[in-house]
């Protein structure tokens, strides 16, 4: 019971904070900003999209009130992850390439 609480924990600290969502499509952007890899600027326009989508779902506009069984996660997170990853081999493998030169 209390791993099942604690993974809730992880996840949920983007329903309850979108702001947090956005925060890291911020990082994501500067990843970009100084990189100008293809994958940063996709990972920031995925993660502020879905902080502007996780707050319409908080404000109530894109559900009825009961959203209580978000299935919807369950394709989103992995996507998240998996273009977050890519994000960030991307900046790494920049950063290699640029200490080698």
């Amino acid at each position: 019971m209390a791993g099942i609480r604690r993974r809730r924990l992880r996840t949920s600290i983007f329903i309850d904070y979108p702001a947090l969502a956005a925060a890291l499509g911020g990082l994501f952007f500067a990843g970009y900003w100084v990189s100008r890899r293809p994958a940063n600027a996709v990972a920031a326009g995925a993660w502020l999209a879905y902080g502007g989508y996780e707050t319409a779902m908080r404000l109530r506009w894109l559900c009825s009130g009961e959203c209580n069984i978000r299935v919807d996660l369950l394709l989103i997170y992995p996507l998240l992850v998996l273009i977050s990853l890519v994000a960030v081999v991307a900046l790494v493998r920049w950063r290699l390439a640029r200490r080698d030169v």
